[in-house]
């Protein structure tokens, strides 16, 4: 059977490539970042090892016996999922291999706004010394934490900023009242959740429900002074909306480390914002989180190539539907 990993990104060793164990495996790697490589690479693959290229329709239609494609990552807009349902195939993610990494960046990223730590030390560099008399520093036990989705990743984010001594709210529709009071979160309606958190961290999947969701009337209505995170999927928020917001004040600060376009342009209006932190899609990463996604991308793989059921499936093969139940945002 042949493998195909559609990207040169992420390289697989002997120890991760045996788990596929008895299994007789033609593993391969392609430069997939265009259609026609992709096209080309992967037609009679029996299954897809993906990073974040786009495995669209036309791709999956290729496939003459692929059984299965996996996503590196948690993820999975990069992958026409009806498509792929359409055809039988089984589109899987590996949802537990880097969420700590994640929450921790959501973390670092709104203490770093709001304790003004690059501005800081920017001044610092420039002159040696810095002015820390500036309003809108406040302490998290004076300070609400709002969190739009409450999944794996906003779960620990919500017992860390606990931790902190913020008050936590969180929107979600999934999650019971019983559950979210079990964490010590207060579940809100979505108005609600723009109107009053001081911090406000974006953690839903990037669907069709969720495009834009934090758009121009939306920030609207974020209280004067907030700070938004985004450590999930750039389309989330309209980011020349968001930029207006920040250079207007409206907005304190600003944490973001995924965009509309990735690499995003030098035209950015966000790269412009003082007071906004950007990283490089960069919150997932840690040495032990790679290596535990390898690991757990082969071996949902090989699973699936022996008959066996997917551990992290976000299809039904055989059925139109997009996914096995995404949250109505």
């Amino acid at each position: 059977m042949k493998v195909v990993c559609t990207s040169t990104l992420i390289a697989f060793g002997e120890d991760e490539l045996s788990a596929y164990g008895d299994l007789d495996i033609d593993f391969q790697v392609i430069d997939g970042r265009d259609e026609a490589a992709l096209l080309a690479g992967t037609a009679d693959a029996d299954a897809l090892i993906v990073v974040e290229e786009d495995i669209n329709r036309t791709v999956i239609e290729g496939l003459t016996r692929c059984r299965t494609i996996v996503r590196c990552g948690i993820g999975y807009d990069v992958v026409d999922i009806e498509a792929a349902a359409e055809r039988g195939i089984w589109v899987s993610n590996v949802p537990d291999a880097n969420y700590r990494e994640v929450a921790v960046h959501a973390i670092a990223l709104a203490l770093a706004v709001q304790r003004r730590l690059p501005a800081l030390d920017a001044e610092m560099r420039e002159s040696g010394w810095g002015n820390w008399f500036v309003p809108g520093v406040h302490r998290p036990e004076a300070q609400i934490f709002g969190l739009y989705g409450l999944g794996r990743i906003g779960t620990r984010v919500a017992t860390v900023a606990a931790a902190l001594g913020y008050t936590v709210l969180a929107h979600d529709p999934a999650v019971s009242a019983p559950d979210a009071k079990a964490l010590g979160v207060h579940l809100v309606g979505r108005d609600a959740l723009l109107a009053q958190s001081d911090v406000l961290s974006l953690h839903v999947p990037l669907l069709e429900s969720t495009r834009n969701l934090i758009d121009r009337d939306a920030l609207a209505q974020m209280k004067k002074g907030a700070v938004l995170i985004n450590v999930s999927r750039g389309g989330l928020i309209d980011e020349a909306a968001l930029a207006d917001a920040l250079q207007s004040g409206h907005l304190f600060g600003a944490g973001i480390d995924v965009f509309e376009s990735e690499p995003t342009g030098t035209d950015n209006p966000l790269l412009g914002c003082k007071t906004a932190i950007l990283t490089p899609h960069a919150a997932h990463w840690s040495e032990e989180a790679l290596s535990e996604l390898k690991q757990k991308v082969v071996e949902e793989s090989a699973r699936i190539l022996r008959g066996e059921a997917p551990r992290s499936a976000v299809n039904r093969v055989g059925s139109a539907l997009a996914s096995a139940g995404p949250r109505a945002f």
